[in-house]
């Protein structure tokens, strides 16, 4: 068997996560279906991580395995393109080591979170519109705290199963693009639904709910009821998916 990396990015609006489900349609079942069908033989394909219902990928790695060697992958990579969806898309087919895994050896992933400063129609379906001028100075300040810890059970999607609740935060920042407030985060890993979860408090932080340093408390108290309520998942994107083997490709500011 031949292993393969594919890099993707897919509009998440019409799927229900990444991964197969019983009752609802997901990327994973379309890249699936439609790499079974180019390459004749049962393909299943392993992500780098597991976006939510609504979330975007600018960046997303998957594996597969093969039985022969790709004799043109340039030509499998336009036949994807031409059967998949018009919301997903594949950039890159690479032939890897056997024991490369998508998922097991990403060193990093960055999410970014889009909010439109004005009502913009062009934009609602990649942003969360209505705050209209948080202060990004007290955000930021905010941000200082989310480095200082490493349990985030606070943001943790509640009714979860996961082994531990511990990530390494590399940074996170707001910054202003274009007309979009956009906050990016770095980190080794993210729980389900922490980056929504954080980006709802730090709202209540711009806002003047909440001051910066209650970011800490929230932490510590290891209670999602401390935290803000989660914002909407259409202004999430996964944007950069970092490995020790493959160079680092930035992707557009879409939708800044």
């Amino acid at each position: 068997m031949i292993r393969y990396f594919i890099r993707l990015a897919y509009k998440g609006t019409n799927y229900s996560v990444w991964q197969i489900q019983e009752n609802a349609v997901s990327v994973q079942e379309k890249l699936n279906q439609s790499l079974s069908v180019i390459l004749n033989q049962d393909i299943l394909s392993t992500g780098c991580g597991r976006t939510d219902t609504g979330v975007h990928a600018k960046q997303f790695y998957a594996h597969f395995d093969c039985f022969e060697q790709i004799a043109d992958p340039k030509k499998v990579l336009h036949q994807l393109n031409s059967i998949l969806p018009s919301d997903i898309s594949v950039y890159d087919i690479l032939e890897m080591e056997s024991g490369a895994h998508s998922r097991f050896d990403a060193m990093s992933r960055t999410y970014e979170y889009f909010i439109a400063k004005t009502k913009n129609p062009f934009a609602k379906e990649f942003s969360l519109h209505g705050y209209m001028n948080p202060d990004m100075a007290l955000m930021n300040e905010a941000c200082l705290y989310l480095l200082k810890h490493n349990d985030f059970s606070s943001f943790r999607k509640t009714n979860t199963q996961v082994k531990s609740n511990i990530c390494t935060i590399a940074s996170a920042s707001w910054s202003r693009k274009s007309e979009m407030l956009v906050f990016t985060i770095t980190a080794d890993r993210f729980l389900r639904g922490m980056v929504r979860a954080i980006v709802g408090t730090m709202i209540d932080v711009g806002t003047g709910k909440i001051q910066p340093e209650k970011i800490s408390e929230i932490i510590l108290s290891k209670n999602r009821n401390e935290a803000g309520a989660s914002v909407p998942a259409c202004g999430l994107f996964l944007s950069n998916v970092v490995y020790p083997y493959l160079p680092v490709i930035q992707q557009s500011s879409f939708p800044a």
